[in-house]
């Protein structure tokens, strides 16, 4: 992206001698330590015809019988770490940056076919990689529509409609207490014996999420929805809907609904639209107490317009479990692909 579209402004100024201008199919060696990229990464500069890159980057092009794309590729397989990792010449600097000399980055050796089967190596990984971005695409759109529809079918605090309302249903909502909708089972938990904890056989929900492991409380019966009593973030709390038999960790409030009122299913989407800023306490890690919890008002319609909104909602959940699927294996053939087409 430009700086213009990233900063609102050039942040590059006179500076610009500490740039690099790159042309379009060169290439920069970024040798940050990432997560990612342990040892650094190249990309080749493909959607301007030119840009700056920080001189600290080794930028470089090639010759014309080698491929941009091949070359950016193989540094993605990570075959080439080793070779990085033994030309650092120390850890990372404060600036993140590892201690690799352009000397020493131009010495590293890789395995090339010719031209013609470099692009159609290329050809693939490019393939892939569109595919992957279309994908990536439709799960945002996805994302995008069931956020709308989230905000248009849920009545805020001073409406008692909601703006998109389906045909035959005009009631206006009715306000609770979430205490006299659902059901704090907190107090039905009951330890578990380390014996008893079976790895891997039910999920854990705890403090961190759903875990793949066994330890802490357990909670029997069906259409459980948690809320962790901790949050790092006011803006992003936590809620859970799941099944039992589960294994629930003691920081984390049980509820479920009231059926002859209120659908288990509904109330996982409404709990989501709760602000729950203003009923958190502490900072740092914020806590939300089971007696506010309790008070927390709530505006549901009648059950058979829970039915049908969390029915449509439902549907939107499903696609984008079905799309995150495809973006899944995608990325799985992308991985394979760059090990088996390279050396």
């Amino acid at each position: 992206m430009t700086q213009q579209s990233r900063f609102s402004a050039s942040i590059a100024g006179r500076e610009k001698k500490n740039y690099t201008l790159l042309k379009k199919h060169q290439l920069s060696y970024n040798h940050g330590n990432s997560k990612v990229a342990n040892y650094g990464t190249v990309y080749e500069l493909t959607d301007y015809d030119e840009a700056l890159v920080p001189k600290v980057y080794h930028s470089f092009s090639l010759t014309s019988e080698n491929s941009s794309k091949f070359i950016e590729s193989y540094f993605h397989t990570k075959k080439l770490d080793a070779q990085l990792r033994k030309f650092i010449a120390s850890t990372a600097r404060m600036d993140g940056l590892l201690n690799i000399s352009f000397d020493d980055f131009m010495k590293v050796k890789l395995f090339a076919p010719e031209r013609c089967e470099q692009s159609k190596i290329s050809r693939i990984i490019n393939l892939i990689e569109k595919l992957i971005t279309l994908q990536q695409r439709k799960m945002e759109q996805l994302k995008q529509l069931k956020k709308a529809m989230l905000q248009q079918l849920f009545v805020n605090k001073n409406n008692k409609q909601p703006i998109l309302k389906f045909k035959n249903f005009r009631n206006n909502w009715r306000e609770y207490k979430l205490s006299e909708i659902v059901n704090l089972e907190d107090n039905k938990r009951k330890p578990v014996k380390a014996t008893e904890r079976i790895r891997g056989k039910i999920p854990y929900y705890g403090a961190n999420g759903i875990q793949d492991y066994v330890k802490g409380y357990t909670h029997i019966g069906k259409h459980v929805l948690i809320a962790e009593d901790g949050a790092n973030s006011v803006d992003d709390y936590p809620i859970y809907f799941i099944y039992s038999p589960s294994w629930i960790n003691n920081h984390t409030h049980v509820l479920t609904a009231k059926e002859e009122i209120l659908s288990s299913e509904f109330l996982a989407y409404a709990l989501k639209k709760i602000n729950y800023a203003k009923y958190l306490v502490g900072s740092g890690r914020y806590k939300l107490n089971a007696e506010i919890l309790k008070l927390i008002p709530l505006k549901i319609p009648t059950m058979n317009e829970q039915k049908y909104i969390e029915s449509n909602l439902s549907k939107i959940d499903k696609l984008i479990a079905l799309q995150q699927n495809k973006l899944t294996q995608l990325t799985a053939l992308k991985k394979y692909l760059l090990q088996k087409l390279f050396i």
